[in-house]
């Protein structure tokens, strides 16, 4: 009786299916720009960062490893996910070629 309900509320999934592809993709860009922000954050902010205070060269009265870790980064990555969604992103529709919804 149980595996009769759950066979009948299954969804059709097909795993051939082309958005599943596009979908895998968009997340692996994902992730490279995760991978990217965390570099790029930790790079600066414990590279600048680990000097003595007294040797800290400052930016806008903020200390150059902040500046450039959280600001700049921060700057940097939305810049990339611009060009990411604008260049890679694809439209998927979500109905299937029936136009049935999901």
């Amino acid at each position: 009786m149980k595996g009769s309900f759950e066979q009948k509320n299954k969804p059709d999934i097909d795993p051939k299916d082309p958005r599943f592809k596009i979908a895998h993709r968009e997340a692996l860009i994902g992730v490279i720009l995760v991978i990217i922000n965390f570099a790029w954050w930790y790079g600066f902010a414990y590279g600048l960062g680990s000097k003595p205070v007294s040797e800290y060269t400052y930016i806008f009265g903020l200390p150059a490893w902040f500046f450039y870790s959280c600001v700049v980064g921060f700057l940097v990555m939305v810049v990339l996910v611009i060009i990411a969604v604008k260049g890679f992103f694809k439209e998927v529709p979500f109905e299937d070629e029936e136009g049935e919804s999901k």
